[in-house]
């Protein structure tokens, strides 16, 4: 691959704990065929060896140290304010790149002006045909604030057979790996630090489409993803902040009158979840799914704060931004069917 330029990338890697992941994550960066970037890893309060290790195997590597562990939005913000780059490639620590990983995200981005963010193929790293949880081949949105991906739907995987090969628009790029531009980023607001975790990468793509901007997968790009590793599935926390932050969402970034129209059917959708929870004795998921509507009461101000940030970057109306939603609740047709897969449903999204 033959690119004009080789722009300057900071690639950020957010850590707390875990040096055998860091360490594996790093060796591979290393094999990168890409000749112009640096590494940052912002950590996040550590409790093990991480900082001490990486001072002494890699000293070339920018560390940033945070006192206090601020989840992934907090500490790849953090990150960024060191970057040197043009652009910011986010990168989750338990992950493993091919070594031309990294041109076809910089071709993409530069070959379209109005590309704000754009995310490789995430497979999984112990089973390197099946597409991983989190981002698959690009990521959607149904219009109720549920994610899905090319190549899973909720729990749902599929194995890889290049059925997804294609360049693509799509909604919002996986926090496991994306390229967007430095000066784009602080000028969206960067991650909202209130989400700490889970979906404030979608939150982010959300605002840039409000700006104007779109969003691609690009699957010549290849990435492991060793998933759930810092925050494991099905525990509590990781239940309240994707109840929590999908709500906040809904009710920040829609305008006010969709907002107000989808929140009644989203929060019957919320108790569904929670007696289906009920019937599994799944006591962690209802705490959560309790929890995430009781600190919406208790925090309005966010949720006004981020409209009215908002309010200030959009140029694009709903009508625009909805053209690239899934029309129906991801979750209803999932347990109608009792399967699906993204081909079912969805045909590329387009303006």
């Amino acid at each position: 691959m033959s690119l004009p330029s080789h722009p300057f990338i900071s690639i950020i890697i957010p850590h707390w704990n875990g040096v055998e992941i860091l360490s594996e994550c790093i060796d591979s960066l290393k094999n990168s065929t890409y000749p112009n970037f640096e590494i940052i890893v912002v950590d996040n309060a550590s409790t093990d060896e991480s900082v001490a290790w990486l001072k002494e195997h890699h000293p070339g590597i920018l560390l940033v140290q945070n006192e206090v562990n601020l989840g992934y939005a907090g500490g790849c913000n953090a990150g960024v304010h060191y970057a040197k780059g043009e652009y910011v490639l986010f990168l989750n620590n338990d992950t493993c790149v091919e070594s031309g990983w990294i041109e076809p995200l910089v071709e993409q981005i530069i070959s379209n002006p109005k590309t704000a963010a754009v995310q490789p193929k995430i497979l999984n790293y112990y089973k390197k045909d099946l597409f991983d949880y989190a981002g698959g081949s690009g990521g959607h949105l149904d219009l109720f604030c549920f994610p899905f991906t090319k190549g899973r739907i909720l729990l749902e995987q599929e194995i890889d057979h290049g059925q997804y090969d294609t360049s693509e628009r799509i909604f919002w790029s996986s926090g496991t790996a994306f390229l967007t531009k430095k000066e784009l980023f602080q000028e969206a607001g960067e991650f909202d630090k209130s989400f700490f975790a889970h979906m404030e990468e979608i939150d982010l793509c959300w605002r840039y489409q409000l700006m104007g901007y779109e969003i691609w997968a690009e699957p010549k790009s290849v990435i492991y993803h060793k998933n759930a590793v810092t925050l494991p599935m099905y525990t509590y926390k990781k239940y309240y902040l994707n109840h929590k932050n999908s709500l906040v969402m809904l009710l920040s970034n829609y305008s006010l009158p969709i907002a107000v129209y989808l929140f009644p059917l989203r929060f019957a959708l919320e108790w569904i979840a929670f007696f289906y929870a009920l019937i599994k004795l799944d006591y962690k998921h209802m705490t959560a799914i309790i929890n995430a509507q009781i600190w919406l009461v208790f925090h309005p101000h966010i949720v006004l704060r981020k409209r009215i940030g908002n309010s200030k970057i959009r140029v694009k109306k709903d009508r625009q931004i909805m053209s690239n939603l899934y029309k129906g609740s991801i979750v209803f047709m999932y347990y109608l069917k009792r399967t699906i897969r993204y081909s079912d449903i969805s045909s590329s999204p387009s303006e």
